[in-house]
């Protein structure tokens, strides 16, 4: 992994793990169903849908051991790297941004109809690129997610057209912290950030009685690796500690409708030219991905 070459400029395949069959064939036999959509709405997450191949997920589980190892030299690419973000010194929680930019494989998945698809017609219309992650939770001693609404952290672009797609890259249980949602909490107003790997219980300071009463049941997202489950930008969701002999790795491909724009005049993402607030996003690091007139979107 060269740190001079950066993917983020090649919109189209860069490796083998997607097909330019896969992307140029019949890609309507991705869509979703109207009461999968509607479901959608009604929850704010619609989960189990399989994105990967057993085989590509082990492509991409050899990836990311190389961007995990010492010898990562497009870590300076990443527009975060967090090797523990956890804040338990007895806990890991592996979390970075931007591995499109450096792996051929977390960088061709975004092109895949499997994904692209069903994002089309959650949002309604084209979808553009917005960031990834990755989460790692390591066996034995995994950090948590803490609860938290995406777009809390996002507010410098609007309007809020985003979708968020999480995919499974380990099988996610309960036992080794899959994802956890709260059914309609889109429905609330923007939540104050009360931080992503701390205390579970912290947002409790910033919900109404009202709303803590729906965390008595939150609902666990227990996928098999090369699943994803998709969410609304404002869901509240998060995810519990890994005290299993498994770990649970996830990759995670943030979108948003096409049209959206910056409204701030600081970079969006870290070591990425400022967008002036009030354009809209496009260009070398936000790249249209599918158009659902013509199909996947790809240039050199």
């Amino acid at each position: 992994m060269s740190a001079l070459n950066d993917l983020a400029s090649k919109h189209c395949l860069a490796g083998s793990l997607i097909t330019n069959q896969q992307v140029k064939g019949d890609w309507n036999r991705f869509k979703i169903s109207q009461k999968q959509i509607d479901s959608f709405h009604d929850t704010g997450f619609l989960s189990g849908i399989k994105l990967l191949e057993p085989e590509q997920v082990d492509v991409l589980l050899d990836e990311l051991a190389d961007i995990q190892g010492p010898d990562c030299s497009g870590r300076s690419l990443f527009y975060e790297f967090n090797s523990n973000e956890s804040v338990d010194p007895t806990r890991v929680l592996f979390h970075a941004l931007g591995a499109w930019r450096v792996s051929p494989g977390f960088h061709d998945i975004l092109w895949n109809p499997a994904f692209t698809v069903p994002a089309s017609q959650l949002l309604g219309g084209p979808v553009r690129f917005w960031h990834d992650q990755l989460f790692c939770k390591p066996a034995k001693h995994g950090g948590v997610v803490a609860w938290h609404q995406d777009y809390s952290y996002w507010t410098r672009t609007k309007p809020m057209e985003h979708l968020t797609c999480w995919i499974a890259l380990d099988d996610a249980s309960i036992d080794n912290g899959c994802l956890h949602y709260v059914p309609r909490s889109h429905r609330w107003d923007l939540l104050p950030i009360t931080g992503l790997a701390g205390d579970m219980d912290a947002i409790k300071e910033v919900l109404t009685p009202d709303q803590w009463h729906d965390f008595n049941n939150p609902v666990p997202i227990e996928i098999k690796k090369g699943y994803a489950t998709f969410h609304h930008p404002l869901l509240v969701h998060g995810s519990f500690a890994n005290s299993t002999d498994r770990q649970r790795r996830a990759t995670v491909i943030n979108v948003f409708r096409d049209g959206v724009f910056s409204d701030s005049n600081e970079p969006l993402l870290h070591g990425v030219p400022a967008v002036p607030k009030g354009q809209t996003m496009g260009g070398t690091f936000f790249p249209l991905l599918f158009d659902p007139k013509c199909g996947i979107v790809q240039h050199e």
